[in-house]
């Protein structure tokens, strides 16, 4: 049996908390004993967890004795970490202990400096303060968890479950792993990872040099456009509109261009039945291959295999009028 200690920082996140003890505490092995023992420790008696107020098992002591140490996320992973909870966390991966995060608890990870030099994953919203607060960690926020062997990581809320069961799967087996699956009524390996689930390339609501041309490109991605295009829209040249876009998002103007019209086709998949040649030219595709292309690169997974998640039952709704007319015809 596997000691797992779940790690219950201050203001944690209540579904970060809960998943690793229900998705541990409920394995049991082929002979019927259970897999994982699991306690709940942290500073104090309880600890705050959104709505909810949890006692607490253990103190930091129990790290020492621990096979597995999970922390779950914070609702403002800004804050910083407890000083006592980041030396725990050293001393237990000095001693060799597995330690695991879930969604922004990857932020208290990379405090402790469990993470410089390793592959990590986040929530996407979180990914790039992630990435600016530290630069010494791959960061991978299209994936649903990394495995460095002893450290590990998780993306978003329910993509800790997928953390557990790959944990269950490594520790006891596909059998153990597939039981443990099936008692949490999901999938043990989802296709794709937390790229599908990304909102990509909104147009800003704040002050921003480049906030007229994204308001535009918003508006007219479904034409035929060229980096001259967008210059000449923004009335600068087309050196300076690069390094603008490269300042303020990382991204060149086309590559925008393209963010945009994923979205925008996302949001067809989700919202009417049009064909997926449809799609493509019009949010501004050049071609279907193309737009299947792009989309398998940036998402993880097809066309078909997106629609199908996000949008189960193709009944006709009252977003595909509105879809229309958001998207006009490709021309």
């Amino acid at each position: 049996m596997y000691n797992v200690v779940v790690l219950a920082l201050p203001d944690a996140i209540a579904f970060d908390l809960a998943t690793p003890i229900e998705t541990f505490g409920r394995v049991r092995l082929p002979d019927g004993r259970p897999g994982y023992r699991v306690v709940v420790a942290g500073l104090g008696q309880s600890v705050q967890a959104g709505p909810l107020r949890v006692q607490l098992d253990e103190g930091l002591d129990v790290l020492e004795r621990a096979d597995l140490v999970v922390v779950p996320g914070r609702n403002d992973p800004s804050r910083p970490s407890p000083p006592e909870i980041l030396s725990a966390l050293r001393a237990a991966a000095r001693q060799g202990t597995r330690i695991a995060s879930i969604c922004v608890g990857a932020f208290t990870l990379a405090e402790a400096g469990l993470l410089d030099g390793k592959d990590a994953t986040t929530h996407w919203l979180a990914a790039d303060e992630f990435a600016s607060r530290f630069p010494a960690v791959r960061l991978n926020p299209d994936v649903l968890y990394t495995d460095n062997g002893d450290i590990l990581t998780s993306a978003g809320a329910a993509s800790g479950l997928d953390l557990c069961l790959h944990i269950i799967q490594r520790d006891y087996g596909m059998a153990v792993a597939a039981d443990a699956a099936r008692l949490a009524v999901a999938p043990l390996h989802r296709p794709g990872g937390q790229a599908q689930y990304i909102v990509r390339n909104r147009p800003t609501a704040g002050a921003s040099a480049l906030r007229d041309i994204l308001t535009w490109i918003e508006a007219n991605a479904h034409r035929e456009l060229t980096l001259a295009d967008l210059a000449a829209e923004a009335g600068v040249s087309a050196r300076t509109l690069t390094r603008r876009f490269a300042d303020e998002t990382g991204q060149s103007p086309m590559q925008w261009v393209s963010g945009v019209r994923l979205r925008h086709a996302q949001e067809l998949l989700e919202t009417t039945d049009y064909t997926v040649d449809r799609i493509a030219a019009q949010t501004g595709f050049p071609s279907t291959s193309n737009f299947r292309a792009q989309f398998a690169h940036a998402l993880g997974v097809t066309p078909g295999a997106y629609r199908k998640v996000f949008r189960p039952h193709p009944a006709a709704t009252p977003a595909t009028v509105e879809a229309w007319e958001r998207f006009p015809a490709h021309s």
